[in-house]
């Protein structure tokens, strides 16, 4: 599904790495963590996969399609087929949970019936439906994290990326987030996740890649996380 074709980034013309020769394939359905020190390369990978970031070498292939052959006019469409979920939650502050997903809707194209409808289901599996009218201010950190997941799935995407996404979090609702992530993966939907906690890694138990500057240093099926 998702293929690092030997992926290096430089930047300064060449002064600094944050990639270097880089190559591994992501299977549908696939769990996968990323993992290593601040720095390593985890978040440049990402960039690369949403078209954010472009290689210095190398090719990334999202099914057959080499990401960064897409014409600019035609990024938005790849990218709808792609969820994100950011450690800092990106809300908007002054929208409802609902009217947070309902923007991302709205962005897509979706009519007022499909809004109406995948809303309220998107907060159920994160369950958050008693918060469905409530602002982003009044939702606790991992709340808040909860609505940005939903609002990452509301568009049925074939993939989920998050980066760091429970980084801001305490352990209880590190755990929610995690076990919402695992349960929107066995329902089909490819995960791709960033994290500096070990606790995570033990706790899913699926695959994990280690960087350290630049470069895959361990690729674990067992979800080993070793630095």
């Amino acid at each position: 599904m998702i293929y690092f074709d030997n992926v290096s980034k430089t930047y300064n013309g060449g002064q600094g790495t944050a990639l270097e020769s880089v190559s591994f394939q992501v299977a549908p359905k696939e769990f996968v963590s990323i993992v290593g020190h601040s720095g390593a390369g985890k978040t440049t990978l990402l960039k690369m996969l949403i078209a954010e970031d472009r290689p210095t070498d190398g090719q990334v292939f999202f099914e057959s399609l080499d990401i960064h052959q897409i014409p600019r006019t035609k990024l938005p469409k790849y990218r709808r087929k792609i969820g994100t979920v950011f450690q800092d939650f990106k809300l908007l502050p002054h929208k409802t949970a609902y009217e947070n997903i309902a923007f991302a809707m709205e962005a897509n194209g979706r009519n007022d019936d499909e809004i109406a409808e995948n809303v309220p289901q998107a907060l159920a599996l994160v369950d958050l439906e008693d918060k469905i009218w409530n602002f982003p201010g009044e939702l606790s950190g991992g709340e808040k994290q909860r609505v940005a997941i939903a609002r990452a799935i509301v568009n049925q995407p074939d993939i989920i990326i998050a980066d760091e996404p429970t980084g801001n979090l305490d352990p209880i609702a590190t755990y929610e987030v995690v076990q919402i992530l695992r349960k929107i993966n066995d329902l089909g939907t490819t995960v791709i996740m960033t994290t500096h906690n070990k606790g995570v890694i033990d706790e899913l138990g699926r695959r994990v890649i280690t960087m350290d500057e630049g470069r895959i240093v361990r690729d674990d099926a067992e979800g080993k996380y070793v630095l």
